[in-house]
């Protein structure tokens, strides 16, 4: 056989693997907001590769777009909630987050979360219901044959669409308050002793007593969840499956667990086979800049010009916190693209231009850029990360808090309290990561761990779904853990056998001591006697 005919069958085999996970029907179960934008980057690519792409979104939704242009399909199903009930929900959950409960003690905090989760899940259980109850949609979902479901578990439900479908299924998110699901549902091995629950705003390097916290931290999710917020999920997914379950039983069937972070901004900890960390997956070059943003950019001279976002989520802040943001940032030498709704603050300084959108990711891309103010969401996180640009963090809610701390650790960035801070420590904070080269520094060598990676994370997380589409689930990747009880999984059982064991060796060690003094007793007196 001549070379070129070997070359040819070669490629010809090497087309047919790649090639083997092209054509498949994708069903996806989202989140809306930033979850939705990273998400949407994996659904392009899938559609780019040749798969069909249908997402389930509900009639009234605040941030999916639904674009005539676009090859991922939409299939709007008819929602319980009305437009407007949506958005208050969301106002108040934000508002409430943001102004009153970074006020509250530990247990106010936790009562309070609740109560915000809680009204959320009255919606989610309604967006939920609103499908699986829905004959039409349910035989026609049945009818697409759907070879794999990608969800947002923020929003439960797609694991129950899954079972019903008789799909695999493929997680992607960030984290679950305190790892409840990534622990019991997935199994991964957390141990509070180095590694901070989610929401503790702890880093790896933990003194005693932040260990302490972290251990009450994840005893208080824990009993949260298990025990209070799946009760409800718990109860209607054994009624629409017509069998006991739980939420967590169907989070478990997960083949694949796609994490929105990466070793660069999360600490190190043990991993399973079925999860992998795709964080930056929409992280991209910079482009070029609109000609008015350019020019106001190129005016900041030497000293550069500093981006600043709160995020899709915050629309506008109170009068009193904008003007303190404003008087600050009038105050430093960059000049400023502030994204910004609302009314302009009286303190804006000449040096700061109001956007309601930027191009963030091309701005921080941009080599005039010097600083990133921003709320800490993990888009916006992994886009300074990498471009290498330090942050100023003024967490508002969420991972937010994490992030940011995660961000300070590492030493490339900075917080600010959003309620308490002043125009000076906000001019202090900027001068900080803009003077001293340590900021930058650190903020460089994040970006250089980002990029040298084997497969880029957009790859990864497209390989691991067609991976899972070829292969009719990844079951073999899942551990054992999940036919355990909890008592077995930390060998309770086993130790207490061994426990059993020692206790009953002591005891006949013990008896035979006795009954050999007793013996030695009775021979001396026997002696004496005589």
């Amino acid at each position: 056989m001549s070379v070129k005919m070997t070359a040819a069958l070669l490629l010809l085999q090497l087309s047919g693997f790649f090639g083997s996970g092209s054509g498949g029907k994708v069903l996806v179960w989202p989140m809306e907001y930033s979850h939705w934008l990273n998400l949407k980057i994996i659904l392009e690519e899938l559609v780019k590769k040749g798969h069909e792409v249908t997402v389930l979104i509900p009639s009234a939704s605040l941030s999916y777009e639904v674009e005539d242009t676009s090859a991922i399909e939409f299939e709007k199903y008819p929602s319980s909630f009305l437009m407007a009930d949506l958005e208050q929900l969301y106002m108040e959950a934000i508002m409430k987050c943001i102004y009153e409960l970074p006020k509250q003690s530990f247990w106010r905090y936790l009562l309070m979360l609740q109560e915000v989760v809680w009204k959320h899940s009255d919606y989610f259980e309604s967006l939920c219901k609103d499908v699986v109850f829905n004959k039409e949609l349910m035989t026609k979902l049945q009818n697409s044959h759907f070879d794999v479901m990608v969800a947002d578990p923020f929003i439960p439900c797609g694991d129950l669409l899954a079972e019903i479908l008789k799909i695999p299924l493929v997680y992607s998110l960030r984290f679950f308050p305190g790892f409840t699901h990534e622990k019991y549902s997935g199994g991964l091995p957390l141990p509070p002793s180095y590694v901070p629950v989610a929401l503790s705003e702890l880093s790896d390097q933990m003194t005693f007593m932040d260990r302490v916290q972290n251990v009450i931290y994840m005893l208080g999710f824990d009993f949260w969840f298990q025990i209070f917020n799946e009760k409800r999920w718990n109860q209607l997914y054994s009624e629409v499956l017509g069998r006991p379950t739980t939420l967590t039983e169907m989070m478990g069937k997960t083949d694949i667990w796609l994490i929105r972070t990466y070793w660069d901004l999360e600490f190190p900890h043990p991993l399973l086979p079925n999860f992998d960390y795709v964080g930056g997956l929409h992280c991209r070059p910079a482009k070029p800049l609109p000609k008015e943003i350019e020019d106001f950019v190129q005016s900041s001279g030497e000293h550069g010009v500093v981006v600043f976002s709160l995020g899709s989520m915050v629309g506008t802040l109170t009068e009193e916190r904008a003007n303190v943001i404003a008087a600050g940032l009038a105050q430093i030498p960059q000049k400023v693209l502030w994204r910004f709704k609302g009314k302009k603050p009286d303190t804006l300084g000449s040096n700061t231009q109001l956007y309601k959108w930027i191009p963030q990711n091309d701005l921080l891309g941009h080599p005039k850029t010097r600083a990133f103010i921003t709320h800490g969401g993990t888009n916006g996180i992994y886009e300074a990360i990498y471009h290498g640009i330090p942050v100023v963090g003024i967490p508002l809610f969420g991972d937010q808090f994490d992030n940011i701390v995660r961000m300070k650790t590492k030493g490339a960035g900075v917080r600010l309290d959003f309620l308490t801070m002043s125009s000076t420590d906000l001019v202090d904070a900027v001068k900080t990561v803009t003077n001293d080269p340590s900021y930058k520094e650190s903020a460089m060598r994040l970006s250089r761990i980002h990029h040298n990676q084997p497969v880029k994370p957009l790859d990864r997380a497209v390989f691991w779904i067609e991976y899972v589409m070829r292969n009719k689930g990844a079951k073999h990747l899942r551990v054992a853990a999940h036919d355990l009880t909890w008592f077995q999984y930390h060998s309770l059982d086993v130790l207490a056998f061994l426990l059993a064991c020692v206790v009953t060796v002591m005891l006949i060690i013990m008896k035979c001591c006795l009954f050999c003094c007793r013996k030695f007793a009775k021979a001396g007196k026997k002696k004496k006697r005589e």
